[in-house]
């Protein structure tokens, strides 16, 4: 009898690229078990490690399409390096949480251990949303003025590596309560695609996720990632109940119209203050005031673990 060609079975290992941010709180010490869990997974695994700022962008942009899936280690600006540098691509991004505030991965829903965030990614699922763009820099989550830049401003770097996410909340918090108190609020005027809205304010900002911190703090209603708009959000306190007030609503999604708080959205956005002050993106301080803030609609594709509630 002649002999019967079996089919071959071709096993195809998926490839990563992971781009890690040894200067980050805890990104030195987790690159062993972020490549250990990647290769638990039976994919391979290159490791490059980013040696100043604007290194990750250029690893990516050189190295990026060599392989199957880029994964990133480190904080918000190591994973906004790299999404900035591969928007437009086919390659998914996957985040691995080894900054301080973690707030893309975290609003990801994404494990904070690298083994079980490794796997929930590897085998998650491809996503594409929105980036804001804004002083040349790409932003996944909200941009701002006000107390939440001040957060990031006066947040000490021992504090940040002691107490990680916990620290920017004590941060906010003085820096929310003396704005109140000592009545520092700034004069914002906002064209928000032709309109022009003028306000008292503490805070601005522009939202592309509607909430961080695992959901517990909530920016607005109906902010989508994936609907090519950006989501300007005015917090306008005159006193302490009226901040007391918003609080309570961010943190329960109460979103009822308030005198304090004013949405819109939009594509395009001028803001100009007074006085001028510093903008953060993604918890990194870029510059003063005026700034122009855009969104490239579905820019980038994120890896998202299975099962999750969409935000």
């Amino acid at each position: 009898m002649g002999s019967v060609a079996l089919p071959l079975l071709v096993v195809l290992t998926t490839r990563v690229l992971l781009i890690a941010n040894p200067a980050s709180r805890r990104g030195k010490r987790l690159i062993g078990r972020a490549e250990a869990a990647i290769v638990a997974t039976g994919a391979t695994c290159e490791v490059v490690r980013t040696e100043r700022p604007g290194h990750a962008a250029e690893i990516a942009r050189t190295r990026g399409a060599e392989f199957d899936r880029v994964l990133t280690l480190g904080g918000d600006g190591t994973a906004m390096e790299v999404a900035g540098a591969l928007a437009f691509g086919p390659t998914p991004i996957g985040v691995l949480a080894g900054g301080t505030g973690n707030l893309l991965a975290r609003a990801l829903g994404i494990p904070m251990r690298v083994e079980r965030a490794v796997p929930a990614l590897l085998d998650g699922h491809q996503r594409r949303i929105d980036l804001g763009f804004v002083m040349g820099h790409h932003f996944a989550v909200a941009a701002g003025v006000g107390i939440d830049a001040a957060m990031v401003e006066e947040t000490p770097v021992w504090l940040k590596r002691r107490l990680g996410v916990l620290a920017y909340t004590l941060i906010a918090t003085r820096a929310a309560l003396r704005a109140v108190l000592r009545r520092q609020f700034f004069e914002a005027r906002i064209e928000a695609d032709g309109e022009v809205i003028e306000r008292r304010a503490a805070a601005v900002l522009f939202a592309n996720f509607g909430a961080i911190l695992e959901n517990r703090i909530s920016f607005g209603p109906e902010i989508a990632v994936d609907d090519g708009m950006l989501d300007c959000c005015v917090f306008s306190p005159r006193n302490l109940r009226d901040a007391m007030r918003i609080m309570w609503r961010v943190t329960r999604r109460d979103f009822r119209p308030d005198p304090s708080i004013l949405y819109r959205k939009g594509t395009h956005f001028r803001l100009e203050t007074q006085p001028v002050l510093t903008l953060q993106a993604d918890g990194e301080l870029l510059g003063p005031t005026p700034a122009e803030v855009t969104v490239e609609p579905l820019a980038v594709q994120l890896l998202v673990p299975r099962r999750r509630r969409e935000t």
